[in-house]
């Protein structure tokens, strides 16, 4: 289990594969809680997304490297409401 105290706001999140995947507003509880600039688009625009820390492998540096690719982080990223 990783230590999400090492977890900062401003943090890039990058998946197992090193593609962004968001970046850190703060660790909400058990979430990794990302900026609203990485909400995508369309309906997910504009509103902010998490990340389970479930998926975090490590911090090295000022990046969140999950253990997941990407894309794959991607399909589990939750809604505001949880």
């Amino acid at each position: 289990m990783t230590d999400t105290s090492q977890i900062k706001e401003h943090m890039e999140v990058i998946g197992a594969d090193g593609v962004h995947v968001g970046t850190v507003d703060r660790v909400d509880g058990h979430r990794i809680k990302l900026t609203k600039k990485d909400s995508g688009m369309g309906s997910h625009e504009g509103h902010h997304h998490y990340i389970s820390t479930g998926l975090v492998a490590g911090v090295e540096g000022d990046k969140v490297r999950l253990s997941a690719n990407g894309d794959v982080a991607v399909a589990f990223e939750e809604e505001e409401d949880g």
